[in-house]
């Protein structure tokens, strides 16, 4: 499904501020895989997001995306096959428009002044119903009135209208607060797995990382240094994790947030 192969970005190389990003990273996500990430910050993830949405390009290295070679292929392109949310619930919708023409820009009717039939109209309704807010009986109403949980609910169902062929959560529950986000997690589940989805997931909490999904990784100083699945990982506990990344790192795990249970 995806396949990165010895990925390498550095931002301004060749000066006293270069920094390496992202350094020889390989990795292969199957189709169907819930892939949560975790490391500290500056660890790389959301760069290597940034990486796979073509943000920019790769200084070396290759990006294939269900077989297809993206390395080069522009952010816009990227764009139809790669559903993102990000931490901030403000970002991925439109504020000042309904509802309605959120969703009529995700499933490529246009969105304000565009023509919403009655077919589309029924689609857009039935979807709302689902994620259980209200939001079908809403739908004129400007996102931007929103609390954060639902407007994030809202960014998920766009993010994954068009059943994306990859998924990319960057942190999309970090901002609400732990009810909201628990109810957002469970909606996250729920649509993934009904629309069996691939998708790979940046996560702060550790205990979330081994819950969740079928697969964890673990990135440092732009690699990734632990990828585990199955039974070893249903095994481990977030102490496991903290002395693996000691001892695969040559570190100590300094981020309180990463250690909440």
């Amino acid at each position: 499904m995806l396949r990165m192969e010895n990925i390498s970005k550095t931002f301004n190389p060749g000066t006293p501020d270069a920094k390496v990003a992202l350094d020889g990273l390989s990795v292969h996500i199957r189709k169907g895989d819930f892939v949560s990430i975790i490391g500290a910050n500056g660890a790389g993830k959301s760069t290597l997001f940034n990486a796979i949405c073509g943000s920019f390009f790769v200084d070396q290295g290759s990006i294939f995306l269900d077989g297809e070679n993206i390395t080069m292929k522009p952010e816009h392109k990227r764009a139809r096959q790669i559903g993102r949310l990000f931490q901030d619930p403000m970002r991925g919708s439109a504020p000042d428009m309904s509802i309605e023409e959120n969703l009529a820009l995700a499933a490529g009717r246009g969105g304000w002044l565009s023509r919403v039939n009655a077919a589309d109209r029924k689609a857009f309704r039935d979807r709302l119903a689902l994620l259980g807010l209200g939001l079908e009986d809403r739908m004129r109403h400007p996102v931007g009135l929103l609390s954060g949980g639902q407007r994030q609910a809202l960014t998920l169902l766009m993010a994954t209208y068009s059943r994306p062929k990859l998924l990319l959560l960057d942190e999309h529950t970090a901002a609400l607060d732990p009810g909201t986000a628990e109810k957002v997690i469970d909606l996250t589940c729920r649509m993934i797995s009904e629309d069996g989805l691939t998708c790979l997931m940046v996560t702060h909490n550790m205990q979330s990382a081994l819950d969740l999904g079928n697969r964890t990784l673990m990135m440092h100083q732009g690699r990734i240094i632990l990828d585990v699945s199955g039974e070893e990982r249903k095994g481990l506990t977030v102490e496991d994790l903290t002395e693996r990344f000691r001892q695969l790192s040559g570190a100590k795990l300094n981020n309180d947030r990463m250690l909440l249970r």
